[in-house]
C-alpha cells in the first residue's frame, strides 16, 4: 500500500496533464511558489491539478522538476514530468507561500485480459489518427508501449478531446473505463475525420482548379449534403418557419405542401429554387398583421387641411371612411375586413392639384402605411396578378409586392395614373385591375404566382386620373368617383403662400426675413403668367423669383436701396440711411440728404430730416440698422420673371364677326376655345380645320344647318350662307373632340352672318340640337373656373347643367354672371352685340 505524502500543488486551467505527460509550464507568482516549496522539499515534487471555478479538484498528478528556468521572452518557467496519478486530500501547512495538500498516489492493478483487449483495440485507433496525420516517428514511440496504463494516458496529447474529457480521464482511476470511454471518443472523431475526408475528396473531384468560386461553392453544397440538419436554406429549416410563423390556417397548409415537395427535391433541381423563392414570398408577406386606424375624425381633419388647401370632398370623404369605422369599433361591430367593407376612390383631375400628394396625407391622417403604385405606362397584365410559376424570373404582381412594401394587411395605395395603362397582346392590365378595386370580390384577390387567395378588402385605395374617358366603364364603376376640379385664384395665393413659398425658401436656402412675396405678386403670377388648373407652374415661377433673388442677394447684397430690386423696410424703427426718411420706405426710393417731404413717423417718433430720437445725424450715417428684406411685389415681378404670358385677350379675339368663345376640359383641367368662322364666295360647303374629332365635325354641321333653318327668325338674309363656310379651331395641334362646343358654333355663324360680333366678355358651352334646344354637358365647374382665369364676365350653361353650380366656389359665381339656357337663341340674343346707332348730325353753334 503506498503510502500519502504532503505536496505542495500547482493548478493549472490548461492543459490537463496526465501521467507520463512531459509538459512545460510558465510560472506566475502562485506556481513559482509551488516549485520553490517542492524544491526546497525532501522529495522534490510537486502535484498538478485542475484549477476549478466550484472548488477543489479531486485528483490530480505527481510530478518531478526536470528542470527550471526561462522562457525564450525571458519569463520563467518549469520543465514538469508528470508520474502517477494520485487523489487529493485535506489541505496540510508546509513551508512557503504555496498550498500544501495531502496526496495518495493510486494504486495500479494488474490488468485482466479484457483491459489488454480494449488497450490493444485503443492503439490501433491511435495509430491509425497518427497514420492520417503521417506521425510516423509518434507511432513508433506509441507502439513501443506495453504498459496498460501508459496507453491509455497517452489521451493527454490528443488534440481532439476537450479539457472536460480529458479531466474525466484523470478522475478516472479504473482502467478499463477510461480506455472504453477513450474508444468512444476516438472512434466519433475518426468517423468525423472521414466525413470530412469524403467532402474534400468529393470537392476535389467535381472542382476546376483554376475557379476559386467554384471550389468554394462545391465545398458548401458538400457540407450541406453531409449536415442537412444545419442548413439554414434547407427543407427542414423552411419546415421550422412555416411552422413558427403567424400565417392563416389555408396558407399554412399549402406552404408545408411546397416544403414537403422541397424536401424531396433535388438540390440541383431547378424547381428547388423555384419553391425557395416562393416559400420567401409567402413568409415575407404580412398576412395578420394590421395598424390600428386613428379615431380621432377632428385630428385627422386637421392632418389633411394641414397637407393640403381645398379639397373638401375628398378630405369629407376620408372623414366620413373614418367616423363609420370608429363608430362600428366603439359598438363593437366587425370592423375587419370581408365583402364589401373596402373603400375604392379614383380622383379624376388636372394635373399639378394635389392627387398624389393627398394619398400620402390620407395615410397619415388614418395612422396607415402608404405605398404608391405606379401605372403609368403599364401594359402587362402579369403586372397586375403576377407571373405563373412556372416561368423562368417569375414575380408576384404589383399589388402583393405593395402589400409586402407596406408590411401590414391595412395600408392605404395608391394607383398612380390609372387613366394611362394600356394593353397589348401580354394582357389588359385594366381588367386584371376589375377583381383588385371591386369591393365585392377583392376579400379572395387570387395573385397567378401565390396561387392564394389574398385579403384586400382593408386595403383603402386611391387612384388617380386626369381624364376618364379612357378609364374602361367596368372598371370605373367600381370606383366612387371624386372629381378634383382644380383651383381658383384665390386658392392658388393660398397654397402658394401657406406651402409654395415656405418650401422653395428652404431649397434656395433663403428665410423669409431675406426674401418675401407679397400676395399681390402672387396673384399676378396666379392670374397672368400661368393658366393651369393646378399649381405646378406656379411653383416654377417662385421658384424662379427665388433663385434670382438669392443671386442678387449674393451678388450685390442688401447694403444699399435700389428701386428696381424693391428692398421694404429699408430703415426700421430709429434708422436712418443715407439721411433719407425713417418710415416704410423712401421717398420716391431715393435718399433725400437730411431732409423730409413732408411728416414721415419710424415708430413713435416724428422726423424732421435731421433727428432721429432728438440726436442728430449727419448723412451717410446708420443708426440701428437692421437686416434689409427683398421683396417681390408686382411693381417688380418683370426683373424677376419677365413679362406675363398670358394678358386677357377675349375681346381683342372677338372684336371682329364670326369669333365666339366656348369653354373646354382638356386633360390639362378647363381652357377657353376661340372659334372662328368665316364664309368666302364658292359652292354651297363646309370646311372643318384644327384636328377635329367624328363629335365635334356632326356638331358643326348640326350648327350650320340650324342657323340655315332659322335665317328669318335670326333676322339673316337670305342666301348669305350659300357660300363656301369654313370653321376653324385655333391651336390646330391639339386634337379636339366633343359635342359641347355646339352653341358656340351656332353663335361664331350668326355673327358671320349678321355681320356683328359677339361680346368679348361672353363665353358659352353646350351641346345643341337640330331644333336649337341645348343639352347638358360635363366639366362645368372646369369650365367655368377656365372662364374666370380668361377674364370672361358672363357665362352660358345648358340649364340641366344647373345642379352642378353646388360644386362651383362661391367667389368664382361672384365673379361669373352664369346664365343656364335652354335654347340656343337666348345666348344669341345677349351674345351678339346688338346694331350701332347712327351718330346724331352735329349742329353747328350760332354765333
Amino acid at each position: 500500500m503506498t503510502t500519502a505524502q504532503n505536496l505542495p500543488v500547482l493548478f493549472l486551467t490548461d492543459p490537463i496533464v496526465l501521467p507520463g505527460m512531459v509538459v512545460p509550464i510558465e510560472l506566475d507568482e502562485s506556481a513559482q511558489a509551488a516549485i520553490d516549496a517542492a524544491q526546497a522539499a525532501k522529495t522534490g515534487a510537486v502535484l498538478i491539478a485542475p484549477r476549478l471555478d466550484e472548488g477543489y479538484a479531486s485528483y490530480g498528478v505527481v510530478a518531478s522538476i526536470e528542470q527550471v528556468g526561462r522562457m525564450r521572452g525571458g519569463a520563467p518557467a518549469a520543465v514538469l514530468k508528470a508520474e502517477r496519478r494520485a487523489r487529493i486530500g485535506h489541505g496540510v501547512t508546509g513551508p512557503g507561500a504555496a498550498l500544501w495538500v495531502e496526496a495518495e498516489p493510486v494504486e495500479t492493478v494488474e490488468p485482466d485480459a479484457r483491459t489488454r483487449e480494449l488497450a490493444a483495440e485503443y492503439k490501433k485507433l491511435v495509430v491509425a489518427v497518427l497514420q492520417r496525420r503521417e506521425a510516423w516517428q509518434i507511432i513508433d514511440i506509441v507502439n513501443q508501449l506495453d504498459d496498460v496504463d501508459a496507453i491509455a494516458d497517452t489521451a493527454g496529447y490528443a488534440p481532439y478531446l476537450t479539457p472536460e474529457q480529458k479531466r474525466e480521464l484523470l478522475e478516472t482511476p479504473d482502467v478499463a473505463a477510461r480506455l472504453t470511454r477513450q474508444i468512444e471518443w476516438i472512434t466519433e472523431h475518426i468517423a468525423e475525420v472521414e466525413v470530412t475526408d469524403k467532402i474534400s475528396e468529393d470537392v476535389r473531384e467535381g472542382m476546376e482548379k483554376s475557379q476559386r468560386e467554384f471550389l468554394l461553392r462545391q465545398q458548401l453544397n458538400a457540407i450541406r449534403k453531409e449536415l442537412g440538419e444545419d442548413e439554414p436554406d434547407g427543407a427542414d429549416d423552411y419546415r421550422t418557419r412555416v411552422e413558427t410563423a403567424d400565417l392563416p390556417d389555408d396558407v399554412r397548409k399549402e406552404a408545408l405542401r411546397e416544403v414537403g415537395r422541397l424536401e424531396r427535391a433535388s438540390d440541383q433541381s431547378p424547381e428547388s429554387g423555384w419553391i425557395r423563392t416562393w416559400l420567401d414570398t409567402v413568409l415575407d408577406l404580412p398576412w395578420t398583421v394590421k395598424t390600428t386606424d386613428s379615431t380621432d375624425v377632428k385630428a385627422a381633419r386637421a392632418v389633411l387641411d394641414a397637407d393640403h388647401h381645398g379639397l373638401d370632398e375628398v378630405k369629407d370623404r376620408m372623414v366620413e371612411y373614418l367616423a363609420v369605422r370608429s363608430r362600428r369599433a366603439q359598438r363593437g361591430l366587425e370592423v375587419v375586413g370581408g365583402r364589401g367593407s373596402g373603400a375604392v376612390l379614383v380622383l379624376v383631375g388636372p394635373p399639378g392639384v394635389g392627387k398624389t400628394s393627398l394619398g400620402e396625407s390620407v395615410a397619415k391622417a388614418l395612422g396607415r402605411e402608404f405605398v404608391r403604385v405606379a401605372l403609368g405606362g403599364v401594359r402587362d397584365e402579369a403586372e397586375i396578378r403576377g407571373h405563373r410559376r412556372t416561368y423562368v424570373g417569375a414575380l408576384p404582381g404589383r399589388i402583393v409586392r405593395a402589400i409586402k412594401e407596406a408590411g401590414s394587411m391595412n395600408p392605404v395605395v395608391l394607383l398612380d395614373e390609372i387613366d394611362k395603362v394600356g394593353s397589348d397582346f401580354r394582357g389588359d392590365p385594366a381588367a386584371a385591375l376589375l377583381e383588385v378595386l371591386d369591393p365585392a370580390q377583392n376579400h379572395t384577390f387570387r395573385d397567378h404566382y401565390l396561387d392564394l387567395d389574398l385579403d384586400l378588402s382593408n386595403v383603402l385605395f386611391i387612384a388617380t386620373a386626369n381624364v376618364m374617358d379612357t378609364i374602361p366603364g367596368p372598371l370605373l364603376d367600381r370606383m366612387e368617383l371624386i372629381t378634383v376640379d382644380g383651383y381658383t385664384e384665390a386658392d392658388k395665393v393660398a397654397i402658394a403662400r401657406d406651402f409654395l413659398v415656405p418650401r422653395q425658401l428652404e431649397r434656395n436656402a433663403l428665410t423669409a426675413d431675406e426674401v418675401s412675396l407679397t400676395d399681390a405678386a402672387l396673384r399676378e403670377i396666379a392670374a397672368n403668367y400661368t393658366r393651369e388648373a393646378g399649381v405646378r407652374q406656379m411653383e416654377r415661377l417662385v421658384a424662379k423669383a427665388l433663385r434670382k433673388a438669392a443671386t442678387r442677394l449674393a451678388t450685390e447684397g442688401p447694403t444699399g436701396y435700389d428701386s428696381s430690386l424693391g428692398y421694404d423696410n429699408v430703415v426700421l424703427g430709429d434708422t436712418l440711411v443715407d439721411g433719407g426718411v425713417i418710415g416704410d420706405a423712401l421717398v420716391n426710393g431715393t435718399a433725400v440728404g437730411g431732409s423730409v417731404t413732408g411728416r414721415t413717423t419710424a415708430g413713435e417718433n416724428a422726423i424732421d430730416g435731421s433727428s432721429v430720437d432728438g440726436k442728430a445725424v449727419d448723412d451717410n450715417s446708420v443708426i440701428d440698422a437692421k437686416p434689409l428684406t427683398l421683396v417681390v411685389d408686382v411693381h417688380n415681378l418683370v426683373d424677376y420673371l419677365g413679362r406675363p404670358r398670358f394678358i386677357p385677350d377675349s375681346d381683342e379675339r372677338t372684336s371682329v364677326p364670326g369669333v365666339a368663345t366656348g369653354l373646354a376640359v382638356t386633360g390639362a383641367g378647363g381652357d377657353v376655345l376661340y372659334l372662328e368662322a368665316n364664309a368666302a364666295e364658292g359652292e354651297r360647303s363646309l370646311a372643318l380645320t384644327g384636328q377635329l374629332g367624328d363629335v365635334m365635325k356632326e356638331s358643326a354641321q348640326i350648327a350650320l344647318t340650324y342657323v340655315r333653318s332659322h335665317l328669318e327668325e335670326i333676322g339673316i338674309a337670305p342666301k348669305v350662307l350659300d357660300r363656301n363656310i369654313h370653321i376653324h379651331f385655333p391651336a390646330g395641334a391639339v386634337p379636339k373632340d366633343g359635342p359641347s362646343a355646339g352653341v358656340t358654333m351656332v353663335t361664331a355663324l350668326v355673327s358671320l352672318a349678321l355681320g356683328r360680333p359677339v361680346r368679348g366678355d361672353v363665353g358659352m358651352t353646350g351641346e345643341v340640337t337640330l331644333n336649337g334646344r341645348v343639352l347638358p354637358i360635363g366639366g362645368v365647374k372646369q369650365k367655368l373656373l377656365a372662364a374666370q382665369r380668361a377674364g370672361l364676365k358672363t357665362v352660358f350653361i345648358p340649364a340641366r347643367n344647373e345642379p352642378d353650380l353646388d360644386e362651383v366656389p362661391a367667389e368664382v359665381l361672384e365673379a361669373l354672371d352664369v346664365r343656364p339656357v335652354a335654347d340656343v337663341a337666348e345666348i344669341l340674343a345677349y351674345a351678339i352685340e346688338p346694331v350701332a346707332e347712327p351718330a346724331a348730325p352735329s349742329v353747328p353753334l350760332s354765333a
